[in-house]
């Protein structure tokens, strides 16, 4: 019997263990995912968190109730993946052999990458929303918050969900001016891309939505060092950035086990062949999620477009069948714009994001590229979807690669 080994229980390790128990390969196949951690978190909600949205308690439930009984799950810290001896190694030093290994480890925020953002102010006036504890230390902070200058700062791309900076100020224009404080308010934009919008289509139809909302952008921004004493944030470039409130997108990383294994890219990323999923370390690893260096979104819906090839993949891998090149680099986000409103984007590796309807052709009942009430219930609704739906691995009505019915051709 072929033994499958899962690390990292997050979304994509999750999804997948859910997907391979309704398979074959139950039957065929020991299957074993491992994670250090006892809750499972809707990471997405993060983002609501600072405006009194979600709460804390909103967005974690327990991970054993969304991992099948047919799976054993070893709740413990991998210290180390041997490729070479088709292993990994738990923290008690106890070795778990695999004929299989999916990792899973997901990304993580890495502060410390920045000098001195992690500095006096760190907690204090600078926050980040990547991290419950952050998220909801930012809700305190903002609880009582009179105004000022609000600077929200990208260190650097990749990020885990690209849109979430973009939803952070828009809800953040919008609450300001629910509490009535929006007139004392600057929201300022700090990126090191070259606008809000970078590719064009989007930049054509949604190009205006910053200046509407009085945001200002700062772009080409590539930032050295943060000085949290003085409240200045400092380019490469020579430029500085004052601020009141601070809310960072820290540089986001792989798993440290990635880098203690020795097979990583620079900010430990797993080498991945961009259309199987399989690994560039081994034939016998495959790569799912955030944890891959592949140029697609390290978002929640690509790991579900992902499972879907991966699963089939590992089936015929074990099986010694040649892998199908079916992942496409398909992602669809909802981006939440405030005022009860959304956008919705979908796209791949090759196509950027273009206006249309999805995911019924002509129908909807939601709109690409435009700013709608039914797009912000669709962002609304996710939660429900990810607990009850993606998490148990169901069944959706959506092909994993993406499709152009539906969608204008410009």
């Amino acid at each position: 019997m072929k033994k499958i080994v899962v690390v990292g229980a997050g979304a994509a390790g999750t999804m997948l263990v859910n997907k391979l128990a309704k398979t074959h390969l139950i039957d065929e196949c020991s299957i074993t995912i491992i994670d250090p951690h006892e809750i499972h978190y809707y990471q997405p909600g993060f983002l609501f968190i600072p405006f009194g949205i979600y709460t804390e308690k909103m967005v974690k439930k327990p991970r054993r109730d969304y991992i099948p009984n047919s799976i054993k799950y070893i709740q413990s810290k991998v210290e180390v993946i041997e490729p070479d001896n088709n292993q990994v190694v738990l923290s008690d030093n106890t070795k778990i052999k695999y004929d299989f290994l999916v990792i899973a480890t997901g990304t993580r925020i890495a502060p410390e990458e920045v000098e001195g953002l992690t500095g006096p102010g760190w907690k204090k006036n600078v926050f980040d929303f990547y991290t419950v504890e952050g998220a909801v230390g930012l809700s305190k902070f903002l609880r009582y918050w009179k105004g000022g200058k609000m600077v929200l700062n990208i260190a650097e791309m990749p990020i885990k969900c690209p849109v979430a900076p973009l939803e952070f100020i828009f809800l953040a224009d919008w609450w300001f001016t629910e509490q009535g404080i929006r007139d004392k308010v600057e929201i300022e934009f700090v990126t090191p891309l070259d606008g809000a919008f970078t590719k064009p289509i989007a930049s054509k139809y949604l190009g205006d939505i910053v200046d509407r909302k009085n945001i200002k952008i700062v772009p080409d921004f590539n930032v050295e060092s943060v000085d949290t004493e003085k409240n200045i944030i400092k380019s490469y470039e020579g430029t500085d950035v004052n601020y009141d409130l601070l809310v960072e997108v820290p540089t986001n990383m792989g798993a440290g086990i990635i880098e203690k294994s020795g097979f990583g890219d620079d900010l430990n990323f797993v080498p991945t062949d961009k259309h199987t999923l399989q690994s560039k370390v081994k034939e016998n690893i495959f790569v799912l999620g955030d944890a891959t260096n592949l140029p697609s979104s390290k978002a929640g819906s690509v790991a579900h477009f992902q499972v879907d090839v991966l699963a089939e993949n590992l089936a015929r891998a074990i099986d010694g069948k040649e892998l199908h090149a079916d992942f496409d680099g398909h992602a669809n986000c909802f981006i939440e714009s405030g005022f009860g409103k959304g956008i919705l984007i979908d796209f791949n590796y090759d196509t950027e994001p273009l206006p249309g309807k999805f995911p019924v052709p002509g129908v909807g009942p939601f709109s690409l590229l435009e700013e709608t009430k039914m797009n912000h219930w669709g962002k609304m609704t996710f939660r429900w979807v990810y607990w009850n739906l993606l998490m148990r691995g169901a069944e959706l009505p959506l092909e994993s690669q993406m499709s152009m019915a539906g969608k204008l051709k410009l």
